[in-house]
């Protein structure tokens, strides 16, 4: 709060009006007094007052007020000091005020043009994203010794060579038959790839559609906690790290957001070909089977969860987050 001075003038115009009406006042009597008394010779110290009673000898007296040298008391001082103490500290808040002012819209602005380049960046990422979608099968659920024996590729926006599939040489005994219909005798031969030899032929697939510049997002359904992993797996025991640039996506929770609103807790891909009323093409759990139906499911997905290439792109996951999160969780 500003203190505003005292307006000092009205007072010492005052005073000096109050000083100049006494000496007014008592020259007037002593001379009326002088003159009366002189010639009237009275000699009794009583005469007559102004108001009918006796009163005695007039006497001079200076008359004072209560303001008199307030204007250059230390008071005044005082308070003057104080007025500038708070205009000095009410300047510095308005400063402090303004440069704190200053540095939030500088930093809204930084903020902002962050955004700006994130969101560019994205565009510019999603103009250059080829999207595949995989499936693989496998001689059973064990990461660490169980083995791919089956794998098919699609590109989504299809053209020449845009599928691939291909049987694995696990070297060791199918269990799982009855699952997906592949046996020993199919996969463990000599003009089947083993994995060592099929990991330069995935990678120059997926380079030969990939855009210059560009990424590759990887889709497959449960992708997670299944696909992904047994790749990660089968890359390792061949010393072969997973391309960086190669992200992917899980259809299953996309599934689930969307069976979700249709009341429904299924998500299976079964699931989403019949509710999608997708005739499928081939054998179930064979890996091109499910792979060309997977592209179909996507393509509804995306346009029932009104989802764009950016917003695929924020769902995805890379090998490394799945490698780092895998670690975390081993005890120290």
């Amino acid at each position: 709060m500003i203190i505003a001075p005292m307006n000092l003038s009205i007072f010492h115009g005052s005073r000096c009006r109050v000083n100049t009406l006494a000496h007014l006042w008592s020259g007037s009597l002593h001379s009326w007094t002088r003159r009366h008394i002189t010639t009237s010779k009275l000699h009794d110290p009583k005469v007559p007052g102004i108001g009918g009673g006796n009163t005695k000898k007039w006497t001079r007296r200076p008359i004072t007020t209560k303001t008199e040298g307030s204007i250059n008391t230390p008071q005044t001082s005082k308070l003057s000091s104080i007025r500038h103490e708070v205009l000095d500290e009410t300047i510095s808040a308005t400063s402090s005020s303004l440069s704190i002012g200053k540095t939030e819209i500088s930093q809204f602005q930084k903020l902002q043009y962050c955004e700006v380049q994130k969101e560019e960046s994205y565009e510019s990422l999603a103009n250059l994203l080829t999207i595949i979608c995989f499936d693989i099968e496998t001689t059973g659920f064990s990461r660490d010794s169980d083995c791919v024996i089956e794998i098919a590729l699609q590109v989504l926006r299809g053209g020449k060579n845009s599928t691939f599939q291909t049987l694995v040489n696990p070297n060791k005994f199918v269990p799982n038959t009855k699952v997906h219909g592949i046996t020993s005798n199919m996969v463990n031969r000599r003009d089947v790839p083993r994995m060592k030899d099929l990991i330069p032929i995935l990678l120059q697939y997926v380079s030969s559609h990939q855009m210059p510049g560009g990424k590759v997002l990887l889709v497959a359904h449960n992708a997670r906690t299944f696909d992904v992993p047994f790749l990660i797996s089968e890359f390792s025991r061949c010393s072969i790290e997973v391309p960086s640039d190669w992200l992917f996506l899980d259809t299953l929770p996309l599934a689930r957001e969307l069976m979700k609103i249709e009341g429904s807790k299924k998500a299976s891909q079964k699931d989403l070909m019949e509710h999608f009323q997708i005739k499928r093409e081939g054998d179930a759990h064979r890996a091109e089977s499910d792979v060309k139906g997977l592209t179909l499911i996507l393509r509804r997905l995306t346009f029932d969860l009104k989802l764009s290439t950016l917003d695929l792109l924020e769902r995805s996951f890379s090998a490394s987050d799945l490698i780092n999160q895998k670690k975390k969780k081993k005890p120290s």
